[in-house]
């Protein structure tokens, strides 16, 4: 068989991310149709840059989602005849039965372009938005009080997070994911201090909400508590190590070490801005008329913090939201750029994009294709930022 032209290679393209485009129209049909019952998020829809935006983000999303019918070979299968291979080259020496091209080209290990970049979207899709939101749970329950209360606790915590912002980026991702460093045990004691602030969240939450409703706090307080501590235990707990909180029948999930490492120093390096974000919304909002209201019907301070402040602080938190999942892309890139952190088999990007360097200027595809990835889901969230400020600020 003769290479597919790149009109081919597209089109061959388009027919693999068929789940996704079927999910994008469905999605973006009911979306339009119900978007005025949606709050800020059916606003969204009348924003053409947040629309572009959303669009390219959930491409993302749904290509993690549908990664297994969109590949067309294993990420780690090897064809040694295929070894950098240009796109569209035909496929020589696998199975029977086997895709009859390598669209994007094979890398210097002989394996699939195309499929190690799909199954990369699940490692970013998967970390970045999830480490992100821990990182806002720190933020939130440390930053809501040291604005509401000031006085020590807030100059403490601010020293605290000025410190850790004072390191560069970088060298304090060096620093936490050295092979040194691992062996200490201190990403996992690490994690268990920081994994511990979604569960304080919603604690609080609860009580604060249905303390004065015991026919509903009786019994959904214990339940949610116990779920969400079996859950903390079981993310941190790690079967063989210093940290094993939970026997093996007990533990839900295993988190593999490289990924727990990644996770934990991306929630670190963020948190102390998410706190600061926080903290300087609480000093001009706990200033309304509504909060003078709260206090004089004499709800309870994390009562006035978490159901009058933290609503009306949305907003920016959303668009930074969106923004800081960009950061943390862009800070897993650079990691796996560099070798650390993630395995190097890993497909994800920044793995895929330094192992492809060393030929770059020889046979650019398998770094340029990744790379044109995550530059899409990072410009995606920007311009998904862009138009949830624009929308906020008409709210």
């Amino acid at each position: 068989m003769d290479p597919l032209s790149w009109g081919a290679i597209f089109a061959r393209m388009a027919v693999q991310f068929t789940p996704v485009w079927i999910a994008l129209v469905v999605l973006f049909a009911v979306s339009i149709m119900f978007k005025r019952r949606l709050g800020l998020y059916g606003k969204l829809f009348d924003s053409t840059i947040g629309m572009i935006g959303f669009g390219l983000v959930m491409f993302w999303v749904f290509t993690a989602l549908f990664a297994s019918m969109i590949m067309t070979f294993p990420p780690l299968e090897q064809i040694p005849v295929m070894k950098n291979k240009v796109p569209g080259w035909p496929v020589t020496g696998a199975d029977e039965g086997a895709y009859d091209f390598y669209l994007l080209g094979g890398d210097a290990l002989a394996r699939d372009v195309f499929s190690r970049m799909v199954a990369g979207s699940q490692i970013v899709i998967t970390i970045a938005p999830a480490a992100t939101m821990f990182a806002f749970m720190v933020g939130i329950v440390l930053g809501l009080p040291a604005g509401y209360f000031g006085g020590t606790f807030d100059t403490v915590l601010s020293f605290l997070s000025n410190l850790i912002l004072a390191f560069p980026v970088i060298l304090l991702f060096f620093l936490l994911v050295t092979p040194e460093i691992i062996e200490t045990g201190m990403p996992n004691y690490m994690a268990m201090v920081l994994f511990v602030f979604p569960v304080l969240f919603l604690c609080v939450l609860i009580y604060s909400r249905f303390r004065t409703r015991p026919e509903v706090f009786n019994i959904a307080f214990p339940v949610i508590m116990i779920a969400s501590v079996w859950l903390y235990l079981s993310l941190v707990s790690e079967v063989g190590t210093k940290v094993q909180l939970l026997p093996g029948f007990l533990d839900l999930f295993d988190v593999p070490g490289e990924i727990l490492v990644v996770f934990v120093s991306v929630v670190f390096v963020n948190s102390p801005t998410v706190f600061r974000i926080v903290r300087g919304l609480t000093l001009d909002i706990q200033t309304r008329d509504y909060v003078a209201a709260a206090q004089t019907r004499g709800e309870g301070s994390w009562y006035i913090m978490l159901w009058e402040i933290l609503p009306n602080a949305r907003g920016p938190l959303i668009v930074d939201f969106c923004l800081r999942i960009g950061y943390a892309t862009i800070l897993l890139g650079t990691l796996g750029f560099f070798g650390l952190g993630l395995p190097p088999e890993s497909p994800d990007w920044g793995t895929t994009i330094n192992a492809g360097r060393r030929l770059l200027s020889a046979f650019p595809h398998p770094a340029v294709v990744p790379a044109l990835a995550l530059i899409s889901l990072v410009l995606g969230l920007n311009l998904l930022a862009d138009g949830l400020r624009e929308e906020s600020l008409r709210d």
